[in-house]
């Protein structure tokens, strides 16, 4: 009895050490060494436990050496994540209009003081000044319903979306990609509550994009969260950093 279950306890064990090998094991990367870069502050470490950046950037695939927009890239999250990817080689273009920039309060400038290759800058929707075909990628994380956004007595106007959208299409290399993460408003919605709960619908965001020469790659459900009911305002309490979010990335088609 004593011998059939000394084997048996082997062939156990041998079984589970069989299967742990065989489980795929992911190592750390570029993107883990950017999160986990000496001297990020506290609030971004808290922030990284719901936003995931490593994922994120994993699943655009940035690499070293690119040209990348954070656009309305805020204080500047992402540009500093960004930056410790793309390296010396690289560059990122942290661009906020006049109303993100006095929203920010200037933090971002303590951010990005210590980051040579992120340069930042405050432009006009109208004309944001982007050179064609002179960035690899385009980062747009919670920001693109900001487009449909109308409040003026918040310094925040109509905005042409149509136009902004041509713009960093041009401003993308061929075969350049565009990442859009926001917060999921309930199906067939549209754009109507991108003013009220700052929430866009999914099926209209792509829509949007393939309306603007841009082709979709792929989706991910990293950032889902099916619990969120999508009717409260995604940027307070209790849907604050609990919203299900979608993530599209698209690609600006070679010639």
């Amino acid at each position: 009895m004593t011998s059939r279950v000394f084997r048996s306890g082997i062939t156990l064990a041998l079984a589970l050490g069989t299967a742990f090998a065989a489980a795929p094991v992911r190592a750390a990367d570029i993107y883990d060494a950017a999160v986990a870069h000496l001297g990020r502050s506290a609030a971004d470490l808290k922030r990284d436990v719901t936003d995931r950046p490593a994922t994120v950037l994993r699943f655009i695939g940035i690499k070293p050496g690119m040209r990348v927009l954070d656009f309305l890239g805020y204080e500047g999250y992402y540009s500093q994540l960004l930056d410790y990817v793309v390296g010396p080689t690289g560059q990122v273009v942290l661009l906020n209009n006049k109303a993100y920039d006095d929203f920010a309060g200037g933090k971002w400038q303590m951010r990005i003081a210590g980051l040579p290759n992120v340069e930042h800058r405050t432009i006009n929707f109208t004309n944001m000044g982007l050179k064609p075909d002179s960035l690899d990628a385009v980062v747009m994380v919670k920001v693109y319903h900001e487009l449909y956004w109308v409040d003026p007595q918040d310094g925040w106007p109509k905005v042409n979306v149509a136009r902004v959208l041509d713009q960093l299409q041009r401003a993308l290399k061929p075969g350049g990609v565009l990442l859009v993460v926001d917060h999921s408003a309930k199906p067939g919605t549209g754009n109507k509550d991108a003013g009220t709960l700052h929430r866009i619908d999914e099926t209209y965001a792509r829509k949007d994009f393939e309306a603007h020469g841009f082709q979709f790659v792929k989706t991910s459900d990293a950032l889902r969260n099916p619990a969120d009911k999508r009717d409260t305002i995604s940027y307070k309490p209790p849907a604050l950093g609990h919203t299900d979010r979608f993530m599209l990335l698209f690609r600006k088609p070679a010639p």
